[in-house]
């Protein structure tokens, strides 16, 4: 396969000036190259830039010249050549890229190299950013030091033959500081040749100390990998919903983690078929609240997750539905990153959408509901909300509403609120699992309803013209008992697995 000739080996470059603008390590790699091809180089840099190292030395052999100050548009034609009017020849900017992983196609699709950029940079470890430069201040840091410690010796040797008329040998030579530099040098080039990227990732800065104080005094590079993989290995939090119920409404995200959990803290309302999906060498804690105990119950569920996080456990927090919908999700990732834990967040199908989508309701359709409020049934210990007024086009869900339903409907029905008793509504309870149940009724009825039938939490309140969309009754209540919307799939999945088998029958005969 033939390459393209870099541009500055394939011109004739000698006796031309090259700006370089700029003093990071590219700025370096720019001034070398310009170098090589026998070009005269300037570099534009303020006077507190923090020059790379190699450039910092290549000025002090005279090889580039430094101009202190920002750049200027009159420098394109001032710091050139006599014969082209002063005009320079070439000129580079290296200024930094706007992410710190750069990615080029040869000017062949710039679209194409933004998303490779992407692609490579989501699937490099967390905090891989931040070691980056941490490894890159380590190294200016030996450099400056050795730099440092050259100039000094320089200068007592100055003082010392001012006062000797006898010449005298050099306990140590250039030869013997370039040597040191380069095993120096060789500690931080292995560590960023061979180590896993995940450790690297956990270097911090006392680490970057510990380096420079290290290599002065033995030959071993002063990180502890022993420790940096330890920190890796720090416990995690993970808030994830859990859905409605059917552990095939899990997200996938979901059930990974639940997986791979070492201690789960769930609410008491997740059901037993999720639960079971739990592996057994797991911990689990179900929280204890009931009236009167909630607070507590969540303070216990949250010092229990914190103890785990520092014992380097994976803490799975399932919560029913969606973590950030009336779940105290937002609470619990203050507590635990005020602690130094940031959790993961997972969401969930919130019954709040699915339970009216597996009863038949469409919680919008067009000229009958063009809106939906989510609201909740019981306010901050147990207090009554002040519900919504009447909109004819609105669809209203009531979630942890069923325990004080009386108060509710009186509050809908009062003169402030104009709610009619003949608005359609519908009591959902344990939506998308086995024992789902539909109560389908009116404002008017719905209270007697569930007195008469009784209470399967947890449930829910739906309430507004879209419940009589797909489904119109003209009794006072109607009951509609057990859930197989995903039966379909079930068979499916069946009927593939049945394939699949016969397939392999098929080839081994």
């Amino acid at each position: 396969m033939s390459m393209t000739p870099a541009l500055l080996t394939a011109v004739d470059a000698t006796k031309q000036i090259h700006l370089v603008v700029g003093s990071n390590p590219l700025a370096g790699a720019r001034c070398s190259r310009s170098l090589e091809v026998g070009a005269t180089v300037k570099l534009l840099a303020p006077p507190n830039a923090s020059l790379h190292y190699g450039l910092m030395k290549r000025i002090e052999e005279g090889t580039v010249q430094w101009t202190k100050r920002d750049f200027e548009d009159s420098d394109l034609t001032s710091l050139g050549r006599e014969e082209v009017d002063n005009v320079v020849d070439t000129v580079f900017v290296t200024l930094g890229a706007r992410h710190p992983l750069s990615t080029t196609t040869s000017g062949k699709g710039c679209k194409l190299a933004s998303r490779i950029r992407r692609e490579v940079a989501s699937g490099l470890p967390k905090g891989l950013g931040s070691a980056i430069e941490r490894l890159g201040s380590m190294r200016r840091k030996i450099w400056e030091e050795d730099y440092a410690a050259e100039l000094s010796l320089d200068l007592e040797a100055e003082e010392d033959d001012a006062g000797q008329t006898s010449s005298f040998n050099k306990l140590v030579t250039q030869e013997d500081m370039d040597a040191a530099r380069a095993r120096r040098m060789r500690w931080l080039s292995q560590i960023c040749e061979y180590w896993p990227l995940q450790r690297l990732a956990a270097i911090q800065d006392e680490d970057v100390d510990a380096v420079l104080q290290s290599y002065t005094h033995s030959d071993r590079s002063g990180l502890d990998h022993t420790e940096l993989d330890r920190r890796r290995r720090r416990g995690r939090i993970i808030l994830a919903g859990s859905g409605p119920g059917n552990p095939d409404l899990l997200t996938r995200a979901t059930h990974k983690a639940i997986l791979s959990a070492d201690l789960v803290l769930a609410d008491k309302l997740v059901p037993a078929p999720v639960m079971d999906l739990i592996p057994r060498r797991a911990e689990v804690h179900i929280a204890r609240k009931f009236p009167g105990n909630a607070d507590k119950a969540q303070e216990e569920l949250l010092e229990l997750g914190l103890a785990g996080a520092k014992s380097s456990k994976n803490v799975i927090r399932l919560k029913q539905g969606d973590p950030y919908l009336y779940g105290r999700g937002a609470e619990e990732y203050d507590f635990f990153k005020s602690h130094g834990f940031i959790p993961t967040v997972l969401p969930g199908i919130t019954s709040a959408l699915s339970a009216p989508l597996f009863a038949q309701i469409p919680a919008t359709h067009r000229s009958v509901a063009d809106e939906v409020l989510i609201c909740t049934g019981t306010g901050r210990k147990g207090a009554a909300p002040d519900p919504p007024p009447w909109v004819a086009t609105r669809t209203v869900v009531f979630l942890m509403a069923l325990h004080r339903l009386a108060a509710l409907i009186d509050s809908l029905k009062s003169d402030a609120k104009s709610w009619p008793t003949s608005t359609p509504c519908a009591v959902i309870e344990r939506a998308s699992c086995p024992d789902q149940r539909v109560i389908r009724t009116t404002l008017e009825y719905v209270c007697a309803a569930v007195e008469e039938e009784g209470s399967r939490p947890p449930g829910l309140l739906v309430v507004g013209n879209s419940c009589s969309v797909l489904r119109t009754d003209h009794q006072k209540w109607v009951v509609e008992d057990g859930f197989r919307g995903l039966d379909e799939l079930s068979l499916h999945e069946d009927a593939q697995a049945l394939e699949a088998i016969e397939k392999r029958l098929d080839e081994n005969h």
